[in-house]
């Protein structure tokens, strides 16, 4: 390992967006669609639609955070920067909670899968043949990962488009070609505003991770221009997917009656492609479980490496780029090793607290767009005041909402792991008194535009 090796710079925007989806997993909306549809009472496609209009306020500020500061770290960079170090760190720990537990929560959750299936076959051998094959791709490099996720991404799509075109044929049969239109999948059945509120809180959960490609600024080619294109297009297209294919398999079944709503993606798959479709079905899924790890974990040990250069994290460990492969190896080991409690846990344990974190990231992207807003018009830049200063407001206030739908379990879990946080805060800055060590901006796009004129042998595998 060597303090001089650089994050190579290769990732162009089609690339950035196949990591996003992949982190969204798309094919998540047929999974929890029974549990939407249930609590909004069949009014699935109005509480994705919802969501979407609401995480596009947020994902407009990571556009705007991403373009005046182009540097791994995600969130964390952008509150150091924009409001203080200390604060940053407290964000940065916070988004741990996703960025650290959430590949952990994927690889148990397609574990899971694949035991349904092969019950034969211990649960532990399934989650370590995860995160072995997960990190083994990471390693090698990005492209490397970025290959895979573009093969395995275009697989999910596909059972998706099947699974849609499926749903329209069964609405005909049914109900002939005038079954098409309808605005059930949208007013529901017994559908009532707390209920769609409620869906689209839900919803949300299935954005988690638009923002996920920040991290890989450093690796992105015209970072500035490249990245906020990329997360407004992972939102809209991933809530695109969302309000299609919800609308799509709510008139296939109107209502939210389901005799087990957790499955009920599965039964519907059964219903309109028989026996076949419905194990190719879950093997989308367990491959969809696959390709979020990847980008999941990738993004992760991006975090990681940043808060470990600026020396929050332990230098030696975090903040260490492999000189073969440019990846933050023991970061990616780090996160392998996290997963590892999954063999231990249960899926609905392991995910109680980790969109806490997520929500708290957002809120404060939001208000660090503001200050930054307030900051250049100090300085006598006066940018524009309805996406620096109204969008994000209103993204506080959207968040801010769902963060106060989350059940107390999560809240309270992540209220623990911020103390823990809030401790170490304190002694690293000595009572609070001092800043936590960081890399100057001006250092870290030198060394990446340094990288990009002379790419060291074997940067890009």
């Amino acid at each position: 390992m060597s303090d001089t090796v650089t994050l190579s710079r290769s990732l162009k925007l089609p690339s950035l967006v196949i990591f996003g989806l992949a982190y969204l997993t798309p094919l998540i909306v047929l999974g929890i669609f029974g549990v939407i549809a249930s609590e909004t009472g069949g009014a699935s496609a109005s509480a994705y639609l919802i969501a979407l209009l609401a995480m596009l306020f947020t994902a407009n500020s990571y556009g705007r955070m991403a373009a005046a500061y182009p540097t791994a770290g995600s969130a964390y960079t952008y509150v150091r920067k924009t409001i203080d170090g200390r604060v940053g760190f407290l964000v940065g720990w916070a988004t741990m909670l996703d960025y650290l537990f959430l590949p952990m929560v994927i690889w148990l959750i397609g574990g899971s899968y694949l035991k349904a299936q092969f019950p034969d076959v211990p649960m532990p051998a399934w989650i370590l043949g995860f995160i072995v094959l997960t990190t083994a791709l990471n390693i090698v490099g990005i492209k490397v990962a970025d290959r895979v996720n573009l093969v395995l991404m275009s697989f999910q799509i596909l059972i998706i488009v099947f699974f849609v075109a499926l749903s329209l044929a069964d609405v005909v049969n049914q109900n002939g070609t005038g079954g098409l239109l309808s605005t059930t999948p949208f007013t529901g059945t017994d559908a009532t505003a707390a209920g769609i509120a409620g869906g689209a809180a839900i919803a949300a959960y299935s954005f988690l991770g638009f923002d996920a490609v920040t991290t890989f600024t450093e690796e992105t080619i015209n970072p500035r221009r490249t990245v906020p294109k990329a997360i407004m297009l992972i939102a809209l297209i991933g809530g695109g997917i969302f309000v299609v294919v919800s609308y799509a398999v709510q008139l296939v079944h109107p209502g939210g009656s389901f005799e087990n709503s957790d499955a009920a993606g599965f039964e519907i798959a059964q219903q309109i492609g028989g026996n076949l479709f419905g194990a190719v079905f879950l093997a989308a899924l367990v491959i969809a479980q696959f390709t979020s790890g990847i980008a999941a974990q990738a993004a992760g040990s991006r975090l990681l490496y940043a808060m470990g250069r600026d020396g929050v994290l332990p230098r030696s460990f975090f903040g260490k780029l492999n000189a073969r492969w440019h990846t933050p190896v023991f970061s990616l080991l780090a996160i392998a090793i996290v997963g590892l409690i999954a063999i231990f846990m249960d899926v609905a344990t392991s995910t109680s607290f980790i969109n806490f974190g997520a929500f708290i990231a957002f809120i404060m992207v939001n208000v660090s767009v503001i200050v930054h807003w307030a900051r250049e018009r100090k300085s006598g830049r006066y940018l524009n005041a309805a996406l620096y200063l109204v969008c994000p407001f209103i993204g506080v206030l959207v968040i801010g909402f769902l963060l106060s739908q989350l059940d107390i379990h999560a809240v309270t879990l992540g209220s623990i792991w911020l103390i823990v946080g809030l401790a170490i805060l304190g002694i690293t800055t000595k009572g609070f008194r001092s800043q936590p060590p960081q890399m100057a901006l001006e250092e870290i796009e030198a060394a990446g535009d340094q990288s990009t004129a002379a790419p060291t042998s074997g940067a890009s595998s």
